[in-house]
């Protein structure tokens, strides 16, 4: 479930070259608009997701519009704090707007739990998990095929000769920031699901970072595997350390690596170091 969480700030970043401190509030605006459309509208899973991300979509181009353009070719910390101004701002919000939603999304699956190799694993979580997967195939693919994807590469290797060579650098930001709405109604759902909704999703963005630096900023699989590192080593602190550590530090130890991932391997384990010749 982290993997496709890390996957909205990895388009973005792959892109433009740009860290979107904002993710959890894109994610939790996401699974509240869902469960809005459930709890509130009354309308079925599949519609809340299709309208959700609809929404999501227009205000990532609205965002893109009114303000990413202002902002080309300036440093790269004017673009940091207008992310975590738009978080705030967000956060705030969606307080306010949603108060009184309930949280909770569920999927259209029997709650009767699934015997796998003599192990009951639940079925929702089986679903989602498969999901997932497909969301990753489909983001891989879509960098790797098409005319899209080949050009926003393009624009991440080098803007200034992207735009020589004609591509419209604004119109595929702009994409890119929509894939990510997208992505982040589809992954704060699939969260919702398995671990609980909430103003509270906000915080699975926090648990993006040591997934992103340690599979690479710019990796789809990196994201893959950074995901299945930091889950196994989050669910092996909180049953082995924690009892001796003290409870929580599950929730450190993956920062912990981090720290050790930075001083190792910087540009993570399928990352690409940039290289400049001076």
């Amino acid at each position: 479930m982290y993997a496709p969480a890390a996957l909205a700030f990895v388009v973005v970043y792959k892109a433009s070259r740009m860290m979107n401190f904002a993710l959890g509030e894109w994610l939790m605006l996401g699974s509240r608009l869902v469960a809005t459309g459930i709890h509130g509208l009354g309308v079925g899973l599949v519609a809340a997701v299709g309208g959700s991300a609809a929404v999501m979509v227009g205000a990532a181009l609205v965002f893109s519009r009114l303000v990413l353009r202002r902002l080309v070719s300036r440093p790269l910390i004017s673009l940091i704090m207008i992310t975590i101004g738009l978080g705030a701002l967000m956060r705030g919000a969606s307080a306010i707007v949603f108060a009184g939603i309930p949280g909770r999304i569920g999927l259209p699956v029997p709650t009767d739990p699934l015997i796998i190799q003599g192990v009951p694993v639940a079925a929702d979580k089986v679903l989602a998990a498969a999901i997932a997967a497909v969301m990753l195939v489909a983001v891989g693919v879509f960098f790797r095929v098409s005319r899209a994807g080949v050009a926003l590469r393009a624009i991440a290797d080098d803007q200034q000769v992207a735009m020589t060579a004609g591509i419209d650098v604004e119109r595929y930001f702009a994409l890119t920031w929509m894939m990510m709405g997208v992505l982040s109604v589809l992954a704060g759902t699939l969260w919702t699901v398995v671990s609980g909704g909430g103003f509270g999703v906000v915080l699975l963005g926090l648990k993006v970072f040591p997934i992103v630096i340690i599979g690479g900023l710019d990796s789809i699989a990196g994201t893959v595997v950074g995901a299945i590192v930091i889950g196994v080593l989050e669910s092996v602190a909180a049953g082995y350390l924690d009892p001796i550590m003290g409870g929580g530090f599950s929730h450190v130890a993956s920062y912990l690596v981090l720290l050790a991932a930075l001083f190792v391997r910087p540009h993570g384990l399928f990352g690409r170091p940039d290289v400049e010749r001076v």
